[in-house]
């Protein structure tokens, strides 16, 4: 590969290992905590954190420290790149990007590090798009220029069985996560400006992700990359994949993957989040 710029990301992107192997992409791990038990988030079993989070076992978890960027962006360096893009969960979500910065300050060679105001594939679509350009031998200004129409062009959607995780991190009110297990409603949920707010909600996950895949087949034309990603949610995700490659027009294989534990653990299981970009 005559590689320029280096393309590093974090595990909340859920990129397949295979691929950002494959692809050059570095993935810095996020921490999860659970029962006071502290690990990457890629050697927690998702059974596990599932288990953990149904019996009511404290998880929490965290952005990595900058010396694990810094050593990453090191290693890139000693490649020879002119550039590093390094692109991560929103900050209205996470510090991630702000671990970034601080180890690009320390780093010889420009670092570029993109708030993606997305979380799981709503980013890792993107940075694949990014790699690939970049593994084409593409100078730092049309990768950057990919990454951002890319980024800018996407929509994210989350559905959630229960507001109830999303409440015990902080990121809807007690209120809301109430009301909805009071009424069994099911809520379905969009990243916008960096932050997840509700789409719409309804009775039942089926017919709340029939509304998903009527809101993503009705807004977009042309090519996509598309994909939908669940944890401890297979067959649910698989369901709504088939129903999107009905309606969308793929520019690839469209992928189904297992989402970063660090997701998982505040969507919760059941969750299945569905990501569309153009291509």
């Amino acid at each position: 590969m005559n590689r320029r710029v280096a393309i590093v990301t974090d595990s909340t992107a859920s990129i397949p290992a295979g691929l950002a192997e494959e692809l050059g992409i570095t993935v810095v791990q996020l921490d999860l905590t659970i029962d006071g038990e502290s690990d990457d988030e890629r050697r927690v079993p998702h059974d596990r954190l599932a288990e953990a989070m149904r019996s009511g076992l404290t998880v929490t978890t965290a952005a990595p420290p900058a010396p694990a960027f810094f050593w990453n962006y090191a290693d890139a360096v000693s490649e020879g790149v002119e550039a590093i893009v390094s692109v991560h969960l929103s900050s209205g979500l996470s510090a991630t990007c702000e671990a970034a910065r601080a180890a690009a300050a320390e780093v010889s060679v420009p670092v570029h590090v993109i708030d993606s105001g997305m979380c799981g594939l709503g980013f890792g679509l993107p940075v694949i798009a990014a790699a690939e350009a970049a593994a084409r031998g593409a100078d730092v200004h049309a990768v950057l220029d990919l990454l951002h129409r890319r980024l800018n062009g996407t929509t994210e959607m989350v559905y959630v069985d229960t507001l109830e995780y999303l409440r015990r991190s902080g990121r809807v009110s007690g209120g809301q996560a109430t009301l909805a297990r009071a009424l069994s409603i099911k809520p379905l949920l969009v990243m916008r400006d960096g932050q997840l707010h509700e789409l719409t909600k309804g009775i039942g996950p089926e017919r709340v992700l029939r509304k998903a895949v009527e809101q993503a087949t009705r807004t977009e034309s042309g090519r996509v990359d598309f994909a939908t990603e669940h944890f401890q949610a297979p067959e649910r995700a698989k369901w709504v994949l088939e129903k999107l490659n009905r309606g969308l027009s793929p520019q690839r294989e469209p992928l189904l993957e297992e989402t970063s534990a660090i997701i998982g653990a505040h969507a919760g299981p059941g969750a299945v989040g569905i990501t569309i970009t153009p291509a």
